[in-house]
């Protein structure tokens, strides 16, 4: 933000994360169910991302690419919304708090984890049910049916299964997405023209997606096998807290299964990193012309 502008209001912020959200998954989700699908996966013998494709696709039918779509697609405004939005109460917050008056590094990486942290509370059912309707072996009639029957079974509280691991994935992602974007648009040639700075977000957001996910996959991996593993009364779960479900598979499946899914999910979350960031960007531009002074 230039010096002399004005911040826009949160509900500007909000309404652009979720218009960004809204076009990154309807571009991408197709890679979404086939990172799920291999990261339930159990055992060393992968499919790779292709043979999953052509297994869905063989198996199933094309539209089993789109199965589960309506959770996030449903958590995507608000997902993404409070996303932008919480980073930017956090990057305030955290400035008054260091007394600074520009971002740093470091400021912009505990901004960025502080982000997904929050959003983190707002995804788990979502993720929760997203994740039961991708799996192979689902055999729910569709969202509300997820919901009825863990309700039914485990109680309000099992929508929330997962939230831990939840809290970590995002919470690394984040501050691997915002810290990357801080220091690849200092990186950058300024950008002079209006088509530059597009340019310019596309390409941080792009590699911000793809570091995040670098760091945030083992937990990712985690939070699927929890979530997509049914709960039986009386016994203690294989996967139910992250860290020692990573040391689980670690040693059963090795280093590698940790990064089950990771070609899909980065295919996926690179991009559509610099789609949000894009996005998010364009949209905050067209509300300061809109608003006017002091916000352009």
């Amino acid at each position: 933000m230039s010096e002399g502008k004005k911040p826009l209001p949160f509900a500007a912020n909000f309404a652009a994360g979720a218009i960004a959200g809204v076009s990154e998954i309807l571009t991408f989700y197709p890679l979404d169910v086939v990172k799920t699908r291999m990261q339930l996966e159990r055992g060393k013998a992968q499919h790779g991302l292709f043979g999953t494709f052509k297994n869905i696709i063989k198996e199933e039918g094309a539209g089993r690419l789109y199965r589960g779509l309506v959770p996030p697609l449903l958590l995507e405004a608000p997902k993404r919304a409070v996303k932008f939005a919480a980073n930017d109460f956090w990057g305030k917050t955290w400035l008054g708090a260091f007394g600074q008056s520009t971002m740093s590094q470091p400021i912009s990486i505990l901004t960025g984890c502080s982000a997904g942290a929050t959003e983190s509370f707002v995804v788990v059912p979502f993720e929760l049910v997203k994740i039961k309707l991708q799996d192979k072996s689902s055999t729910f009639a569709g969202p509300m049916d997820v919901v009825k029957q863990i309700i039914k079974k485990e109680g309000v509280l099992g929508l929330y299964a997962g939230m831990e691991s939840t809290f970590w994935r995002h919470l690394y992602w984040n501050g691997g997405y915002f810290g990357c974007i801080f220091q690849v648009r200092a990186l950058l040639p300024k950008a002079e023209t209006p088509q530059a700075q597009l340019t310019n977000n596309f390409i941080s957001g792009s590699i911000g997606g793809f570091v995040g996910t670098v760091i945030n996959t083992p937990f990712d991996v985690v939070k699927s096998r929890i979530q997509g593993t049914p709960r039986v009364p009386g016994v203690v779960p294989k996967y139910n807290w992250t860290y020692p479900a990573l040391a689980t598979i670690f040693r059963e499946e090795g280093a590698a299964a940790l990064y089950k899914g990771f070609v899909p999910k980065v295919l996926r979350l690179a991009p559509g990193g610099g789609v949000l960031l894009l996005v998010v960007e364009f949209t905050l531009g067209v509300f300061r012309k809109a608003l006017g002074p002091p916000y352009v």
